[in-house]
């Protein structure tokens, strides 16, 4: 492989191809759970240098990892163990490239950070509402490769929704400008909508054209306290009706995963932590395009409604855009409090709303029965359907030990539990490599025949992050 790696040299220069020293940051992946081994780490500085390095995979039939931010949750952005996969780092095209005020839109490079989209729209008297706990590290890329969802998709939708046009590296290194901005484009099939949540194994998306939004001229926040996931529901109902497109945030959050965060974080006051029957906190977000008097009256008189309807037991509502902020880092800090208490096993799954309360009843009784001393870390969007019901090793168990030995029937019961329910096992954070055994078994025949064609069709090679999503090559 030498004459390949000369001729990626050459390509891009020496400083940005790396084969030696501590190649960590691009091999291991977000969660520590896997160790790869890269080719090198390829780090281009435009679309032309991701087409000529494409290219010169092509040639040399070399498989591509393409990584932004590495935060992937499913495996889905790191290379295997073979040491044949060429990771392909987007991070160094990170330009805005224009904002049209006008047509409310923002064209930016796949490697952009997604704080810096959100800081540059602010900049420019608008919003783009794209909004995850990984954002000061994921990037553009990585979002539509994944279709990340976010704690705003009850308004804005998903990544996908929030894309009017790609440029996109075919598997053949040729340069598709699909840049147009449109929001009305019926001319063939829809390739920006195929690329969106193919992670990377259809094609690299090399910039995006973004949706922008006018900026609220309020945001306030509340946490409410509700004793069952059913009067959670109740209250989204509620707040649904009351506000409308203004509710813009609507999380959901165990009794558990809270306690989590109040006994690592002390610093961070849960509120109604230690209240009796307070099973969830909600955390609602009300976006308001008058004033804040005009929200503030309008979020009263929701929980009012709600007071009286008995869906909750207490409530507080922040007095300030810091209160707001210390209410959402709360809700932020659940993943890390429970990678403090030790290792665990994630679920990623969306269900019907008016199907949740029952899913939840069910499968915490189910895996009580089957695991004894099992924890559940149940938090999530409850506003779009998406819950991150996680599980953590029993109390002074050895985590390691539990995760080995009781990792994959955890998981067939949470998601048969999820197929019944009829929901999905993968809501936002992709199938990766970490999820293609359960795509097979969950997915229909005629769906997975239509996918393995699709990527016959535009990868013939098989060389577009090979092994994720659909597995190895038949």
């Amino acid at each position: 492989m030498s004459e390949f790696i000369a001729t990626l040299r050459n390509l891009v220069g020496e400083a940005h191809v790396l084969t030696e020293g501590d190649l960590s940051a691009w091999e291991r992946d977000w969660r520590g759970r896997r160790q790869g081994k890269a080719l090198a780490v390829v780090r281009p500085g435009s679309t032309e240098d991701v087409a000529q390095v494409v290219r010169a995979c092509a040639a040399f039939g070399v498989p591509i990892v393409p990584q932004g931010g590495n935060t992937s949750l499913s495996v889905g952005s790191t290379p295997d163990a073979s040491g044949r996969e060429l990771v392909l780092s987007l991070t160094r095209m990170n330009a805005v490239r224009a904002t049209d005020l006008a047509n409310l839109t923002m064209t930016v490079e796949a490697g952009c950070i997604l704080q810096s989209v959100q800081a540059a729209a602010e900049s420019a008297g608008l919003l783009f509402p794209l909004s995850l706990a990984a954002e000061g590290s994921c990037t553009i890329g990585g979002n539509l490769g994944t279709n990340a969802g976010g704690t705003q998709v009850l308004r804005y939708g998903n990544t996908r929704d929030l894309c009017l046009g790609l440029e996109v590296v075919t598997p053949q290194g040729e340069v598709w400008n699909g840049l147009t901005g449109l929001r009305k484009d019926n001319t063939g099939y829809d390739l920006r909508n195929l690329m969106i949540g193919s992670e990377g194994t259809l094609g690299i998306i090399t910039a995006a054209t973004l949706k922008l939004f006018p900026r609220p001229a309020a945001r306030l926040t509340a946490w409410a306290a509700v004793a069952s996931m059913e009067q959670a529901v109740a209250l989204l109902a509620l707040a649904q009706r009351r506000l409308g497109a203004d509710l813009t945030g609507f999380e959901v959050m165990g009794r558990f995963a809270l306690s989590l965060v109040a006994k690592h974080m002390p610093q961070l006051r849960v509120p109604f932590v230690d209240q009796e029957g307070a099973e969830y906190g909600v955390l609602l977000e009300n976006s308001d395009s008058e004033s804040e008097d005009h929200a503030r009256a309008r979020f009263e008189a929701l929980l009012e409604a709600a007071f009286e309807s008995g869906c909750v037991a207490d409530a507080v509502v922040a007095e300030n855009l810091g209160q707001a902020g210390q209410l959402w880092h709360i809700r932020e800090s659940i993943p890390l409090a429970q990678a403090q208490e030790g290792l665990n096993i994630k679920h990623d799954i969306s269900v019907p709303i008016s199907r949740i309360p029952a899913f939840v009843l069910e499968t915490d009784a189910l895996l009580a029965r089957e695991i004894p001393g099992v924890r559940l870390v149940n938090f999530g969007h409850l506003g779009d359907g998406n819950l991150h019901y996680n599980v953590q090793a029993p109390e002074a168990a050895d985590a390691a030990a539990f995760l080995r030995e009781r990792e994959g029937d955890v998981n067939d019961l949470v998601y048969a539990a999820v197929a019944r329910f009829g929901g999905s096992f993968s809501a936002e954070h992709g199938v990766g490599a970490l999820k293609v055994e359960t795509l097979s078994q969950y997915q229909s025949p005629v769906a997975l025949a239509m996918m393995r064609s699709i990527k016959q069709a535009l990868d013939p090679q098989n060389l577009m992050n090979p092994g994720r999503v659909l597995g190895p090559a038949a």
